[in-house]
């Protein structure tokens, strides 16, 4: 769903649960998420999101900013970049006493290749146990095109730019690969068992493809 206001067109997702009042969120990515009480019309959360559009607004200009600072992808103490989320200074995520630019990109790929590794490895057992299923082996690479991949051999890879998403988002992805040892391929099936595990994944798949191309070194 979307609102223009202003010069803005703000878009957002909403999740209805069994709450007692509406809330937004705004996360540090630009996602904006209507958490509505079961049954509240889409006529009333659009008025909600108008009525506090000119602080979701400012939220999201201040988000923009950010990442056209990042975007610029200096490997210097003003750099900003993504990490499980959040946008950090490079000298809080890496010790940056190098002599080069290079040193500090690879510094920086080294260290969300560990952290994707110990996300996922952290992650992933409680959704094993869930859906019973055991991959081979798990694996965190480098992709320029899939951020997970599961092999008719049951090895599970993940690409390390995950570590830039939101914990939310990287569990999705966890989820589809696992969903993939039982069905190879996008049937129903496949999308019931996703979904039956991660009702939400439609948020978390919009957010990869708005998002992802940020994502990145």
């Amino acid at each position: 769903m979307q609102i223009v206001h202003g010069q803005r067109t703000i878009e957002f997702h909403v999740s209805y649960g069994p709450r007692n009042k509406l809330s937004i969120h705004v996360d540090p990515t630009g996602l904006v998420t209507v958490k509505a009480p079961n049954g509240t019309s889409e006529e009333q959360i659009v008025r909600a999101v108008q009525q506090y559009g000119e602080r979701i607004a400012a939220q999201l200009d201040g988000i923009d900013k950010a990442r056209d600072v990042s975007g610029i992808r200096e490997y210097e103490d003003e750099g900003k970049f993504l990490h499980l989320g959040r946008y950090y200074k490079l000298e809080e995520l890496i010790d940056t006493a190098v002599d080069s630019e290079e040193e500090l990109r690879q510094r920086l790929k080294k260290f969300y290749f560990a952290s994707c590794k110990k996300v996922v490895l952290e992650r992933i057992t409680g959704y094993q146990r869930q859906l019973k299923l055991m991959p081979k082996s798990i694996e965190i690479v480098e992709s320029a095109t899939k951020w997970g991949s599961c092999s008719s051999a049951k090895q599970l890879t993940f690409n390390y730019r995950l570590a830039m998403a939101p914990v939310e988002v990287i569990d999705y992805v966890i989820v589809h690969e696992l969903c993939h040892l039982k069905h190879m391929n996008h049937d129903r099936s496949f999308w019931r068992l996703v979904g039956s595990i991660m009702p939400d994944y439609k948020e978390k798949e919009a957010f990869l493809a708005r998002y992802g191309q940020a994502m990145t070194l």
